[in-house]
């Protein structure tokens, strides 16, 4: 079970990746062999055809994460994930990890802001049983409190090893918050340890209830499966469950910037820590998706590996950063950030590491992109997005991502079009609208003695 967490709601899925030796045709495109189709009930299924080895991921995708939640119950989401593991009145408790491992398959879940995700993988001849195990849990997952008081106390403890143990965690954590005022983002995807403290068995019920229904998920199948029988297994399980009455979904939409934030976070540490975020629109906020591309290009710019300008200027040539980096992710349910972050090197202090950042800002401002630097990144960018395609999670997690921020998975096949197309002026017009002092948020990591 994962707690997926991301500066800037960009999300790396942690799930099984299983890399095929055998590139994709490139005579049969993914949109020929991907197949959609929706149940009665609202449940959609989405099927590609990826025969290329005799095994097959299947992901159950509900569109509910940690920006759905408010204050009182931050970390139902999470808590949730571990408590659909705990049985129903067909499957025991811990038994469906165990079909799993006994037909040589391996599974998982994981939370994020704006979704919560269970998948398998499996021979693509056990597809029948991760979908009856999915569809039993959808609708009859047993939660008693004597499973919620022992699960809470692990994710308690989550959290202090991952985040109240960690310096670093702290200031993210802190950081994220101030940089979102009025959004879900605003709040840790593992919860605040006080919600935790008192969060009920009957908060996580109610939020299974509320959530945890056929017209608010997304099952994904990729592998060595036949799309039609797909679709007949999921109607035969999925289908006979009901429809929910779905609450409004948030709108996650941060307020007009009005001069910047900066905060200090004075906790035991070794290290001093920069985090300087700008907030910006997303795919689904932009009043123009252009911006989405030219945004994800300058980052490309700034921090695209080796040869991009960070690590280049900042880190070996001026030796201000003993490490930095910049990043932006554009699909999100609401708006997100543009985010820096780095250590400055021994001499160095964060103020010059947050000037040098500055001074990469106004360059991007006042300077078009070299066309050579800008087709290196391109070329870096598409080749991993296409890249991506050898492995059927990954394929899953780019389509399950997509519609459960409430996009098609069709848009993944123009974004190589997108991205090309970005012009450096582009570039430079993003920086100039987005990437000024009334959208940012400064929080430094300021160490005390251990």
């Amino acid at each position: 079970m994962m707690v997926i967490r991301h500066i800037c709601s960009t999300l790396i899925l942690a799930g099984a990746s299983l890399a095929l030796a055998t590139p994709v045709s490139a005579e049969t495109s993914v949109a020929d062999r991907t197949f959609t189709h929706t149940l009665d009930n609202g449940m959609k299924i989405i099927v590609r055809e990826d025969h290329r080895a005799p095994v097959m991921v299947s992901q159950v995708w509900y569109r509910v994460g940690s920006s759905y939640e408010h204050a009182g119950v931050t970390g139902v989401s999470h808590v949730l994930e571990h408590l659909m593991f705990k049985g129903t009145d067909k499957v025991p408790s811990g038994e469906f990890s165990k079909l799993i491992a006994r037909y040589g398959g391996s599974e998982n879940a994981f939370t994020s802001y704006d979704y919560t995700g269970y998948y398998q993988v499996m021979s693509a001849t056990n597809l029948p049983l991760s979908i009856e195990l999915e569809a039993d849990r959808m609708q009859n997952a047993i939660m008693p409190d004597e499973e919620f008081a022992k699960e809470i106390e692990v994710v308690k403890e989550e959290r202090r090893l991952r985040t109240d143990d960690k310096p670093n965690s702290v200031a993210y954590e802190r950081f994220m918050a101030a940089a979102y005022l009025s959004s879900g983002y605003h709040n840790p995807v593992i919860g605040w340890m006080h919600d935790l403290d008192n969060m009920t068995g009957q908060d996580a019920r109610n939020w299974y209830r509320q959530w945890y229904v056929p017209n608010n998920a997304i099952l994904v199948v990729v592998g060595d499966v036949n799309a039609k029988e797909v679709f007949g297994l999921a109607s035969r399980y999925f289908g006979p469950i009901p429809a929910g009455d779905l609450p409004k979904r948030p709108l996650n939409k941060e307020v007009a910037g009005k001069g910047e934030r900066r905060i200090e976070v004075a906790i035991p540490a070794k290290i001093p820590t920069l985090y300087v975020g700008y907030n910006v629109p997303g795919i689904n906020t932009a009043t123009d998706a252009t911006d989405v591309y030219a945004l994800r290009m300058l980052a490309g710019v700034l921090d695209g590996g080796y040869s991009a300008r960070i690590e280049t200027e900042m880190v070996r040539n001026q030796g201000i950063a003993a490490s930095a980096g910049a990043g932006y992710g554009g699909f999100a349910l609401g708006d997100t950030l543009f985010y820096f972050s780095g250590v400055p090197s021994e001499g160095y202090s964060v103020e010059q590491l947050e000037e040098a950042f500055e001074q990469q800002i106004e360059r991007l401002q006042t300077e078009l992109a070299d066309p050579a630097e800008l087709e290196r990144v391109k070329a870096q960018i598409i080749s991993g997005i296409i890249y991506q395609q050898d492995s059927i999670s990954s394929q899953a997690n780019q389509i399950g991502r997509m519609e459960a921020i409430g996009r098609s998975w069709r848009e993944a096949d123009t974004m190589v079009d997108k991205l090309s197309a970005i012009t450096p002026q582009q570039i430079q017009a993003a920086a100039r609208k987005y990437l000024i002092p009334d959208n940012k948020t400064v929080a430094i990591l300021k160490p005390q003695p251990l």
